[in-house]
């Protein structure tokens, strides 16, 4: 079995991403549609609220696997907001897919808990007008405005039916949430009884407010550290949760929404169980509606993965070359970049095999140590000192140690959120 487990593992990390042509292709084709349902003086008062960031369903998963499609089934799936509005929309996504979606129904509601909505708050998703869209292969898009006013940490649940068989294509793997699946069309219906549940999402990848008030918007771009892997499930206790509750009560900096652009397995620079990040940060960070901000934690698995596929082995040089390029897209748009050091992992291992190395380890302090100097950045977060155990330095403190030694727990992850000076985060007058 260990073997299996092994070559699984192996596969996933193998798997490419399909060519950069046809992602550039997707990417020009999300644009013209994101744009359709806009207008200038809309785009100034949006603010991206929530994300997940696409994946193709097609790689291996390491959760139990999605189906292959859906056939005249509801699906109910649960979000929460960073920050509050008085309308919502909502993207739908068929970024990864290779024929059109059809969505013959979308609704969205205050959630009651588990698979049940408030009723009084059941408010239907429209498109340029219409109740059904249907978005071409490689594209996403915007809902209408919806006349929902929502809270910040509101728990939304936004139901999508699908009349006719629809294959799976476009997911967000570990979501980390109990969604909702039953058949027929139930958009409305206050409780789905026996419903079957599922924990990935699928076919949406975002949710934006329209507010008065002036907001930033900071994006956490990572891994499966950002993505909440060894958190509790249904609890929202990722670090990029704990770091937008924090930000509400404190009121310091203003209004700010956070969103989570963690991708389990995610790399700098090779496609794993997701895009890379030099391939998805246009889409993910600079694409998200009103982005002032991203904070980036990733390169743990670029070192790591070379336990599995030696020929994907990356340098330093390498590493901080794509980092950087990425910080420089940022900074020509004018968004402030903050750029964190990477976790301590002595011990860690991938499903029973090992992923720490000594080798590997030299090339994170190395890799932090050019974070720790670099003056392109609007601030350094010192992850790697925050959570270290001060006993024992090149490994996590046990209280933050999910039990993998390289995924925080819940107080991990809030420790992450802590280590975040709010004071850089701050709306401007």
């Amino acid at each position: 079995m260990k073997h299996a487990w092994m070559d699984r593992r192996l596969a996933w990390f193998t798997l490419t991403r399909r060519n950069l042509l046809r992602g550039a292709l997707a990417a020009t084709l999300a644009a013209s549609v994101l744009t359709a349902c806009e207008d200038d003086d809309k785009v100034t008062h949006w603010y991206g609220s929530w994300s997940a960031s696409p994946q193709d369903h097609n790689e291996p998963f390491p959760v139990p696997p999605p189906p292959s499609f859906f056939n005249h089934q509801t699906i109910r799936q649960a979000l929460r907001t960073s920050i509050g509005g008085d309308q919502v929309r909502v993207r739908f996504t068929n970024l990864f897919g290779t024929s059109p979606l059809k969505i013959d129904g979308a609704r969205i509601a205050l959630s009651a808990g588990g698979s049940s909505i408030q009723p009084a708050s059941d408010t239907e998703l429209r498109f340029n007008g219409n109740a059904s869209v249907t978005i071409p292969a490689g594209g996403e898009l915007w809902s209408d405005a919806s006349e929902l006013k929502v809270g910040a940490g509101e728990a939304l649940a936004v139901s999508l039916f699908l009349a006719s068989e629809t294959a799976v294509s476009t997911v967000h793997a570990y979501g980390l949430q109990t969604h909702y699946v039953v058949a027929g069309n139930a958009l409305s219906t206050e409780t789905l009884s026996g419903a079957e549940t599922r924990s990935s999402y699928y076919f949406i990848s975002g949710a934006d407010v329209r507010s008065s008030a002036r907001a930033n918007v900071v994006v956490a771009f990572g891994d499966s550290i950002t993505d909440g892997v060894g958190t509790t499930p249904d609890t929202a206790r990722r670090w990029p949760d704990y770091l937008s509750r924090r930000l509400q009560p404190d009121g310091s900096a203003g209004t700010v929404s956070v969103l989570n652009a963690g991708i389990s397995g995610g790399r700098i620079l090779n496609d794993g169980l997701g895009p890379s990040g030099v391939t998805r940060f246009e889409r993910d960070v600079l694409g998200q509606t009103g982005v002032t901000h991203v904070i980036f934690l990733l390169g743990i698995n670029d070192i790591g993965a070379g336990a599995f596929i030696p020929e994907q082995a990356v340098t330093v040089e390498q590493m901080t070359a794509g980092t950087q390029s990425l910080i420089d897209k940022a900074k020509v748009r004018g968004i402030k970049v903050l750029l964190g050091t990477l976790l301590p992992w002595k011990g860690a291992d991938a499903g029973g095999v090992p992923y720490y190395s000594e080798e590997g380890e030299a090339k994170r302090q190395a890799f932090n140590a050019w974070v720790r100097a670099n003056t392109t950045v609007d601030g350094v977060v010192d992850f790697d000192l925050a959570l270290r155990d001060p006993a024992n330095p090149l490994a996590l403190l046990p209280a933050y140690d999910s039990g993998d030694h390289l995924h925080p727990s819940d107080e991990g992850a809030e420790a992450i959120a802590n280590a975040v000076d709010i004071r850089l985060l701050k709306v401007q007058p």
